[in-house]
């Protein structure tokens, strides 16, 4: 049931499609089609004609249905499996540039959650925001012991908001399933679910602290990486006040070559900082575009990222763990024949796919990019070139990864602005070797064992007396069992027993009945005493004998 506040935002989306000449996208769909010798009648196309290209007008339309579309926009640009590639490139290009809220509002939201006046936490908050998203900005302020802070402030009234478009988009979402087959491969309502996760986990600063608080742990005194530290005691639901940190934006690549930063020893960590956070500590920052990366100017022949925004962050099973690497090692080894079938094992693909099939179809994608540098290749076509590829054999791109393709796509990204001859390939090669040998190695089973050694040494006193326990239940089902054959066999013994006297009885019966009904029919001349046949005779004394030696006694 669509409310009046959602029938407004709903007439108000109808207008932004109209205005941006999407009507026409809408009747091409397989469900509108019949319908499309329509757009002849609409008045309004007269006024609102656009000759853009679809991609450019899709974008523009999401950036002016707000915050929420733009990024459901940048989560459908990833899925470029189904995606038309004029689409899915306009969508990467959406940005949160969304205009700020004013800053006596954040100062009175700071208030509000602090149930005090800022001049108790703060010597210093700057009105004007540094930065403006769609689910908060970022102010500038000083603690009271002169460290350089900033504050980040969810915007007011978003959450209704964000409630009513996320309705409006399952809604649009299952009818897309429901007539759509392409629109089914695309998952759409897990999509939707993805991005409401997503969106409600922003929206609670506390997660994203706590998440930046994991992160900064997993790379602590770490060349690499570095994570802003978070003031706990002045961070709530709806404000965090994290480190301010002094850096040069990645994406300012002029500026970095003038400090001399090793711009080829940067990319290569880029990569490794992927892999490590996926590989050895399944927990990576999940939006890692050039926005909320910047690199310490400080360390220019040893460069050091710094991250931030932690709103979004992405975790792994210990199976996908396995999977991907083993999925990574054999594209780099171009075993595709071990791609294949780990495509079938997983469940990617169908499990009546032919595996020598699918392996020759991988390899004509793959084989033409390795051996070349990054700036040859893009590994978003290589994924879309597979998606296509994957779509003959029916297989479904898995929504649990679709973060991960993000990050993947990001890194590349930057890989690219930063060193473009950077081979992707040889750089994640030897660490995902690396952490493979570390995970079936001598290695992982001292890890393990290291691991494991409390829980046990705590145990441990009390192995004695479990043993025994252990060995009297042992000897307790024994006897139990040995109980129960010794039963099953007796009651074995009656159903044969039963079965013989069955047998015995139909038997004899039988023949007893065939002796009385040759006896009426009997002829005078088989007839040799009293009138009973020979045949009658015959079959009566074999009844008698079957009933008297057949039935067995115990």
């Amino acid at each position: 049931m669509i409310n009046p506040r959602q029938f407004v935002r709903l007439f108000r989306i109808n207008l932004v499609l109209i205005r941006h000449g999407l009507d026409e996208i809408i009747l091409a769909t397989p469900i509108f089609r019949p319908l499309h010798f329509m757009r002849y009648f609409m008045f309004w196309r007269w006024f609102y004609a656009s000759k853009a290209p679809r991609g450019v007008r899709i974008r523009a339309a999401l950036e002016d249905l707000g915050p929420i579309f733009v990024k459901f926009g940048q989560m459908l640009s990833t899925r470029r499996d189904v995606l038309p590639q004029d689409i899915a490139d306009e969508l990467a290009l959406l940005q949160d540039q969304v205009a700020p809220f004013p800053g006596e509002e954040a100062r009175r939201i700071v208030e509000r959650a602090y149930g005090a006046p800022l001049s108790s936490v703060f010597t210093h908050f700057d009105e004007t925001p540094l930065a403006s998203a769609s689910i908060a900005q970022v102010h500038a302020a000083t603690l009271l012991d002169g460290t350089d802070v900033v504050v980040k402030v969810i915007r007011p009234g978003i959450e209704p908001v964000i409630r009513d478009d996320l309705e409006l988009m399952y809604t649009v979402a299952r009818l897309a399933e429901r007539y759509s087959v392409d629109a089914r491969r695309l998952h759409p309502v897990e999509v939707v679910q993805e991005l409401e996760k997503n969106i409600f986990d922003e929206l609670d600063l506390m997660r994203e602290a706590a998440s930046a608080s994991q992160l900064r742990r997993s790379f602590d005194n770490s060349p690499l990486l570095y994570i802003p530290e978070i003031y706990w005691p002045h961070t709530r639901r709806n404000v965090m006040v994290m480190e301010r940190i002094h850096g040069i934006p990645v994406s300012n690549v002029a500026e970095l070559r003038a400090l001399g930063v090793n711009l080829r020893l940067l990319a290569e960590r880029g990569v490794e900082i992927f892999f490590t956070q996926v590989f050895r500590d399944s927990f990576f920052h999940a939006d890692m575009h050039p926005g909320n990366i910047f690199v310490n100017p400080a360390r220019p022949e040893d460069p050091q990222y710094i991250a931030i925004d932690f709103g979004i962050v992405g975790t792994l099973s210990p199976t996908d763990h396995r999977y991907l690497a083993e999925n990574f090692l054999a594209f780099f080894d171009r075993d595709y024949r071990r791609v294949a079938e780990l495509h079938v094992e997983s469940g990617w693909v169908p499990p009546e796919t032919r595996v020598d099939e699918f392996e020759a179809a991988m390899r004509t994608v793959c084989e033409p990019i390795f051996e070349r540098p990054l700036k040859d290749i893009s590994f978003g076509a290589l994924l879309l070139r597979l998606f296509q590829t994957g779509r003959r054999f029916e297989m479904e791109v898995q929504p649990q990864l679709v973060l991960l393709q993000k990050t993947l796509l990001n890194i590349e990204g930057l890989g690219r602005q930063l060193y473009p001859e950077l081979d992707l390939w040889k750089t994640a090669k030897p660490y995902m070797e690396r952490w493979v040998r570390e995970q079936v190695g001598v290695r992982s089973m001292m890890h393990k064992f290291q691991r494991e050694w409390p829980a046990v040494r705590e145990k441990l006193p009390e192995f004695p007396r479990r043993a025994l326990k252990a060995l009297e239940d042992s000897e307790r089902v024994a006897r139990r069992i040995d109980a129960q054959a010794h039963a099953l066999e007796r009651m074995n013994e009656r159903m044969h027993l039963n079965s013989r006297r069955t047998y015995a009885a139909i038997v004899g019966a039988s023949l007893l009945i065939a002796a009385v009904l040759l006896t009426v029919l009997a002829r005078d001349e088989w007839s040799f005493a009293a009138g009973v046949s020979w045949p009658s005779w015959i079959a009566g004394v074999m009844g008698v004998l079957v009933l008297l030696i057949g039935w067995p006694r115990r």
